[in-house]
């Protein structure tokens, strides 16, 4: 069975997650809260900060279950 990604994305990047990685270290909570709401529905939300603090974040994963790809201009 194929590891389960959820993607999110802005203009600029896309954070993929892999939930069978995640050890629920709170990196990306304690980091960046507005982005990474555990209690929200759709937990990432990428309108609540630029790319830059974004992938910043995403580098502290200690699992990597968080990544990030720069989106490709069309």
């Amino acid at each position: 069975m194929a590891e389960k990604t959820i993607y999110y994305s802005n203009e600029e990047i896309t954070v993929a997650w892999k939930p069978a990685l995640c050890i629920h270290s709170g990196n990306c909570v304690r980091g960046l809260g507005k982005v990474f709401d555990p209690g929200r529905k759709s937990w990432i939300d990428m309108s609540q900060a630029d790319s830059a603090q974004i992938v910043a974040q995403v580098k502290k994963c200690p699992s990597g279950a968080l990544s990030i790809s720069e989106k490709k201009p069309a």
